[in-house]
């Protein structure tokens, strides 16, 4: 009898024993983060720090894996991977989520910024609060935080000073139709090619320019490519975070507020570095040999304002007036 007992008492602390490990695995999560950023980059750096910070607050129960660098597909195979449940977290430009909610894509409407405060301003507004609010309930994917991804400059082989010296240049920009608004306006040939393959496009003279901040210029090396810097800032381009519906949807409230307070701890870091870098480049795109070029950017803005209007790009004026308006 005794032996019974004990075999029994043996065999229940085996099992308790073997289940140990599998419990601890079940209750574990694992996300995968995809952007299309390089790990030098912040968008990266960040993103891998949130994702530590994300596991500790929760007590090891998410464990994601940020894959950098379009690993995981394009930009917009990552956006359609939100919904595919092939992808959980994201970083990208709110131009794609306007793919499904048009209304966000007026961030990108040119000039609607004056600077990355002004957007920062904007990222805490009741009219963006609509916006994020709106998208969950058209897709189910949650924004939570809004990163600044710098003033977007244009890069070209020959130099301009106004919107009309962009008039016939062939311009790589994202295949997002406010994106091709300031060429447009300016009779320039603005042509869609995907982010991973602009450097080679520019290199094989496929498009005479591009445009981007002067740190995606720096990271993804467009100054070897190109020879001149027209400070056109005609965008004040940002990116959003974003979690997945079939992730959002089974966190608990307050899980939901861990990944929202990090991501918008991971943006600000983010921000402040992109700012302190941009304010360095100027001068090293100068020493590496590069024209940089101030430019007469009310012509730009006159040029937009009067030949793609906010309403021709299917946004709503009252936004626009909204968002102009933040002080």
């Amino acid at each position: 009898m005794k032996r019974q007992m004990l075999f029994k008492t043996l065999l229940a602390a085996a099992v308790v024993a073997l289940a140990g490990p599998a419990t601890v695995a079940q209750a574990q999560t694992k996300l995968k983060w995809a952007h299309v950023y390089e790990t030098s980059e912040p968008y990266h750096t960040e993103s891998v720090w949130a994702a530590e910070e994300i596991k500790k607050r929760t007590n090891g129960k998410f464990e994601i894996q940020v894959f950098p660098a379009s690993s995981l597909g394009k930009e917009t195979d990552i956006n359609q991977g939100m919904q595919l449940g092939t992808v959980d977290m994201i970083i990208s430009g709110p131009s794609f989520a306007a793919r499904s909610y048009p209304r966000l894509g007026i961030a990108y409407y040119p000039f609607i910024f004056r600077d990355a405060d002004h957007q920062a301003a904007y990222s805490k507004s009741d009219v963006f609060k609509e916006m994020v609010d709106g998208f969950r309930a058209k897709t189910g994917i949650q924004i939570l935080a809004y990163t600044y991804y710098g003033a977007r400059h244009t890069t070209s082989q020959t130099a301009f000073t106004d919107c009309a010296g962009m008039k016939g240049l062939k311009i790589r920009v994202p295949d997002v139709p406010s994106y091709t608004a300031t060429p447009r306006a300016c009779g320039a040939n603005p042509t869609p090619i995907a982010f991973a393959e602009v450097y080679l496009a520019l290199q094989n003279k496929t498009v005479d320019a591009q445009e981007n901040p002067l740190t995606t210029i720096e990271a993804k090396k467009f100054y070897e490519v190109q020879k001149h810097i027209m400070l056109t800032g005609h965008i004040v381009d940002g990116l959003t975070t974003q979690v997945a519906p079939h992730v959002w949807s089974k966190l608990s409230d307050a899980e939901k507020k861990i990944f929202s307070d990090v991501a918008l701890e991971a943006a600000a870091r983010a921000t402040a570095q992109i700012k302190k870098r941009e304010g360095e480049l100027v001068e090293e795109f100068k020493k590496k040999g590069l024209g940089v070029h101030t430019v007469n950017r009310q012509s730009f803005v006159d040029a937009v304002l009067k030949t793609v209007t906010v309403e021709s790009l299917g946004f709503d004026k009252k936004d626009y007036d909204r968002i102009v308006a933040i002080k």
